[in-house]
């Protein structure tokens, strides 16, 4: 072996060569000063492998050059090894401001005392993503434990996310000095050494945590075949081919977890600093230890700085990232770890799908941000996934952590140029506003599943996954929507927003739906198209209405009639007049609301639009009964829904499956004001059923009507059940008032309020 001085000679010929100095070296390499002068001085004759590789990369070394540097450093790693004998593998030291994770270390100790029920060694596998504590996570369990392990305590880094990983032969020889052997009693060959190895681990109780794997390959020949060791593996990577393995995976921490923490490391200050601001401090970090650890030490470095300054610094999106640097420690480095390890074009996936606009993708964007197949995307993915590079969402969707996401965006901007980056940001919110426009118009009368749909997008067969897809990618065409206004897309951001019309109705308590109008209306604003703009605005007119904001819902149907007016529409003069009425009887203005409702539904007529014409007559029934006139409303609910049964009279079947429970739900209503009991219950019970799919106020009031006729009749349970039905759409839709007081109405005797 080399004599370790001359590894301290040759890294101070090359630093000077380079014209460095410590620190500037430090800076370069990400490596302390302390390190390299420790390596320098010869006091460090066997440092890390990740420590040299980033030393040799910061020197720029290559060749001979740097496999001489890196071939000095391994042997004197090998002799420090022999030279310490029984010291080997030594447990690293556990910080002391270690919070959280009750759970997970519960799982440890389950996982030892279910490895002494069985009688045989037991394998814990912690995975997680870059930052996540596994290694000091396992480190804490391992000195929690280490004293129901007489044969020792151990620990092995294999170096899993450098270019070189400890090869299983070196692991073995290592592990089978710190169990006592001699260099001259370890075989030569790989299998003699790991069999030896297990036999030895069958002999005693031993606690071995092997740290930073990189693959199954790697790590499965240190794993014992039996006995009453316990081995607690940590990597980055799934490993899923591992077998007999009990898995943990680490996710952040929750936010009380890592105010916790956080407060731990900054000890004393905490204090000062004061809980609300290590609370925003934790947020911003999203519960990632490494990062709480990171913002912690530099508070604790600093004593001069405040908290509520830093959290500042770092609610600058574009800059976060580069904050997250404490010395040594940079996460950036961290994830940076992760991505050399992947291909070329899961590389390309990961930083190009940081300009999906939503919070979470499937594969198909993926495959459009990317610029590959569907397949590639699923494979690049899947490699994303293992690395804990992506985290994988419900229905078959993938998520970034925040700060993995910047580090993505940050290697966008390194690695392609802004025309590149303009370009690919285009093509996303093109693909996604297309989309979106395909999928809303599945929901319009004479549309439905386009004849030639554009190639590239994702096929849609029915009016089901149209909506689900529309629902799934809420957040990513919003998203678009947003993005296409600001960029002067106005004619695809309106077009976008008109084919939102029908399938709102579908999801009418969306809380997105104002938005989705109100740029709808600024787009056609910008074109110049006021009978759009008049559409939009009744659309939003429509919103607040369902908002339960009359005056705001009047507001812009008189905006929407001046539109209307002016462009010589008369079909949305006839909607805003409709709109205006919806808004005046929620107003109780009930002599306005009646004349505007019958307004409307005499435009219509004269248009002869089937569809707008039975559900303004609808309307002006549910403004005859508002005002108390019955008779009069019951007269227009059947009118309207004889029409909508008349096939000759031409009403879209998809609109009157929609239209018709809510002109029944209207005319169970009247009826039961008029006294007719029976023919309520009938005409209620009608319409509840048909309107369960589409919970809304509507269908929570069907429900609120009914439950007391039931009980009048004598059905107490069947009214109770009424109630709890209403108390769960109240719920749903964010009325807590209406749902605590049918959830209090369920619960009575006889279900009469």
């Amino acid at each position: 072996m080399n004599d370790g001085t001359g590894l301290a000679e040759l890294l101070r010929g090359h630093r000077r060569a380079a014209r460095l100095t410590l620190e500037g070296l430090a800076q370069a390499s990400g490596v302390s000063a302390r390190t390299l002068s420790d390596m320098e001085r010869g006091r460090s004759k066997g440092p890390q492998h990740r420590t040299v590789v980033a030393v040799a990369d910061a020197l720029a070394l290559t060749g001979e050059v740097r496999k001489e540097f890196v071939d000095l450093a391994r042997d004197g790693r090998l002799r420090d090894h022999w030279a310490r004998g029984s010291g080997l593998c030594e447990l690293p030291r556990t910080v002391d401001d270690f919070s959280g994770r009750a759970g997970e270390l519960e799982w440890i100790d389950e996982l030892v005392r279910t490895g002494d029920a069985t009688g045989g060694a037991a394998v814990g596998l912690v995975t997680g993503s870059a930052g996540t504590g596994k290694t000091t996570f396992a480190i804490r369990a391992a000195h929690s434990l280490r004293s129901g392990f007489p044969g020792g305590a151990y620990f092995l880094d294999l170096f899993g996310m450098s270019a070189q990983p400890r090869t299983t032969e070196d692991a073995l020889a290592l592990l089978l000095g710190a169990l006592g052997l001699a260099e001259q009693q370890i075989p030569a060959e790989a299998e003699e050494r790991a069999s030896l190895y297990r036999s030895l681990l069958r002999e005693r109780r031993v606690l071995l945590v092997i740290d930073n794997a990189a693959s199954e390959e790697q790590v499965r020949p240190l794993l014992p075949a039996g006995g009453a060791s316990r081995i607690l593996v940590t990597s980055r990577r799934l490993l899923a081919g591992l077998e007999g393995v009990r898995r943990l995976v680490l996710g952040p921490l929750q936010l009380p977890e890592a105010t916790d923490l956080l407060t731990g490391i900054v000890g004393a200050r905490a204090a000062t600093d004061g809980p609300s601001a290590l609370t925003q401090l934790a947020k911003l970090c999203g519960g990632l230890p490494l990062a709480l650890r990171i913002i912690g030490n530099r508070l604790v470095s600093r004593p001069e700085w405040s908290a509520l300054e830093l959290a500042a610094r770092l609610s600058d999106e574009e800059h976060r990232l580069e904050q997250f640097t404490a010395g040594d420690l940079k996460i950036a480095n961290a994830f940076g770890m992760s991505y050399e390890q992947l291909g070329a074009t899961a590389r390309r996936v990961f930083r190009r799908v940081a300009v999906v606009p939503g919070q979470d993708f499937d594969a198909a964007l993926a495959a459009v941000a990317g610029g590959v197949g569907l397949g590639s995307a699923w494979d690049a993915l899947d490699e994303l996934v293992d690395l804990g590079l992506l985290q994988d969402a419900p229905g078959g969707r993938y998520r970034f952590h925040d700060l993995v996401r910047l580090f993505a965006r940050a290697r966008l901007q390194r690695e392609e140029s802004e025309a590149g980056r303009a370009m690919l940001t285009a093509e996303v919110r093109n693909w996604l506003l297309r989309m979106a426009t395909m999928a809303g118009r599945w929901f319009e009368p004479g549309h439905g599943q386009p004849v030639r749909p554009d190639r590239d997008l994702t096929e849609l067969i029915s009016a089901d996954q149209a909506d689900a897809w529309l629902r799934a990618n809420l957040s990513n065409w919003l998203g678009a929507l947003r993005q296409g206004y600001g960029g002067g897309e106005h004619r695809a951001v309106l077009d976008c927003a008109e084919s939102m019309h029908w399938f709102s109705d579908r999801w009418i308590h969306g809380p997105h739906w104002q938005e989705v109008f109100g740029l709808g209306a600024r787009a056609a604003a910008a074109l110049g198209d006021v009978v759009q703009e008049a559409t939009q605005l009744n659309y939003l007119s429509w919103v607040h209405g369902v908002l339960n904001d009359p005056e705001s819902a009047l507001r812009y149907a008189d905006q929407a009639l001046e539109l209307a007016i002016r462009g010589n529409s008369a079909v949305q003069v006839a909607w805003a007049y409709n709109y205006q009425s919806v808004a005046q009887r929620k107003l109780k203005q009930f002599d306005a609301a009646i004349s505007a409702a019958v307004q409307a539904v005499d435009e219509l007529k004269i248009l002869g639009d089937a569809d707008a014409h039975v559900t303004c007559i609808g309307n002006l029934g549910h403004c005859l009964r508002d005002a108390g006139r019955h008779g009069e409303a019951v007269e227009r609910y059947h009118e309207s829904i004889a029409l909508m049964d008349d096939a000759a009279y031409g009403v879209t079947p998809t609109l009157a499956a929609y239209l018709r429970p809510l002109t029944v739900a209207g005319l169970g209503r009247s009826l039961k004001q008029l006294g007719l009991r029976d023919q309520a219950i009938a005409t209620l019970t009608e319409a509840a059923t048909a309107l369960e799919p589409y919970p809304s106020y509507v269908t929570a009031g069907v429900l609120e009507s009914l439950a007391p006729l039931l009980a009048e009749e004598g059905h107490t349970q069947d009214s109770s059940s009424a109630y709890a039905r209403a108390a769960e759409v109240y719920a749903a839709i964010g009325d807590s008032e209406a749902h605590r007081r049918c959830d209090k109405l369920a619960a009575g005797t006889d279900g009469v309020p």
